[in-house]
């Protein structure tokens, strides 16, 4: 490496100069109150810690995305953090231990081995909040509105929202009689929406006329609030649950429409990306002209119990980063610059000290300094009559 290329970062990592961190840092704070308005308690877990911590549970997917390190300490292997859900079920289930329900939220940077999706960002600043100890529609209900209500804080309201339930797919092949291979393996297929393929596999396999053909349209289930009940004729063999589960995503969607009309949302029953740890209703949230992802939640209930404690969970999680780009906010309004000369002056001193903690910005004047303008100060303290006052700069 030559002089020349040190100061190259990583590919996939980057840095946030004046103007985006202060973006950030105010997109940061207003979620942060928005979470605190709707009673979630702020955690900061590590970024760093053991791995048959931060891969246990729904970390379990994680292990190729998770840097590894050896700690020169106790000898063990660590992992700097890939995602901090884990990490926030570890808090509640052993830290916390409440008996009722958890309101948390989180953010923080994540660090991943490969980078997730088409923005080629290895460093994400992950935000989320998850709810803990609670089974029932109204907490999966608050959690997709805090969701909406996130996205909205920070300017972006014309959201395309996929609704699935990763129980429906459990039921419908455990009612056709799937077998864990074979159900792992469909799985794969319709993770690719490789239609023929499915129809071609399924008529290799003695299962019931009914079950065939619900397992074969599921693929294809997907759109407007029509595919709920075509989906509630084809898998009526799954039996009462699955018709529970479609109940469910029914009953979300019609709030959606009436609280966020903003807001289109597609129904599809295939969406299975979370399937190895989501327990229950899941999303995923798009903006127009985006090809990635802006956020992601749902269920995994019992994720505690990989800590000692099962507990229902449900959240959601987004990158700060990915929000502030797509932000239709000015996020960064702030004071214009004030210069103050350099001088002893114990009445200049104080007049500065009061307009900082009113929150203006003021710099004060260094020896061989270049002059307030080419700092680019918008105003100056001058002293007239004995007073120090605030003059323009022209």
């Amino acid at each position: 490496m030559t002089p020349n290329d040190r100061w190259i970062l990583p590919d996939g990592i980057d840095e946030a100069l004046p103007e985006k961190a202060r973006l950030l840092e105010s997109a940061r704070r207003k979620l942060i109150d928005l979470y605190r308005s709707w009673g979630y308690d702020l955690v900061i877990p590590p970024l760093i810690e053991y791995l048959d911590s931060l891969l246990t549970g729904t970390g379990s997917d994680l292990d190729l995305q998770t840097f590894k390190i050896t700690d020169q300490i106790s000898g063990r292997m660590m992992g700097v953090r890939a995602d901090i859900t884990p990490q926030v079920a570890r808090i509640d289930a052993n830290r916390l231990q409440n008996e009722t329900p958890s309101r948390l939220c989180y953010i923080g940077s994540v660090l991943t081995t490969r980078p997730k999706g088409l923005s080629g960002s290895r460093s994400p600043i992950q935000v989320g909040a998850e709810l803990y100890g609670h089974a029932g529609s109204a907490s999966d209900r608050e959690i997709l509105q805090l969701l909406l209500e996130t996205l909205k804080t920070c300017g972006i309201e014309s959201v395309y929202l996929d609704l699935g339930h990763a129980g429906i797919y459990r039921d419908i092949s455990a009612s056709a009689g799937l077998t864990a291979d074979q159900t792992e393996v469909l799985f794969e297929m319709l993770q690719r929406k490789a239609v023929p393929e499915i129809h071609a596999w399924l008529d290799q396999l003695e299962l019931k006329d009914e079950a065939k053909a619900g397992l074969a349209e599921l693929a294809m289930l997907n759109g407007e609030v029509s595919v709920i009940k075509r989906a509630k004729e084809l898998l009526a063999f799954a039996g009462v649950n699955v018709a529970l589960y479609l109940d469910q995503l029914e009953k979300l969607g019609k709030m959606i429409e009436r609280h966020y009309p903003q807001v289109e949302v597609n129904f599809d029953l295939a969406e299975l990306s979370g399937y190895h740890y989501e327990t229950g209703i899941v999303y995923t949230a798009y903006v127009s002209g985006e090809g990635r992802e802006v956020a992601r939640g749902g269920r995994y209930d019992g994720i505690g119990k990989f800590f000692g404690r099962s507990r229902p969970a449900v959240g959601f999680s987004v990158d700060l980063k990915i929000l502030q780009q797509l932000s239709t906010k000015n996020f960064s309004t702030q004071p214009g610059l004030i210069w103050a000369p350099a001088t002893d002056d114990s009445d200049l001193a104080k007049e500065i000290v009061k307009l900082r903690e009113m929150g203006e910005r003021v710099v004060t004047a260094l020896d061989g300094q270049a002059g307030p303008q080419e700092l680019g100060c918008t105003h100056r303290l001058v002293n007239k009559n004995g007073q120090w006052v605030i003059q323009e700069i022209e």
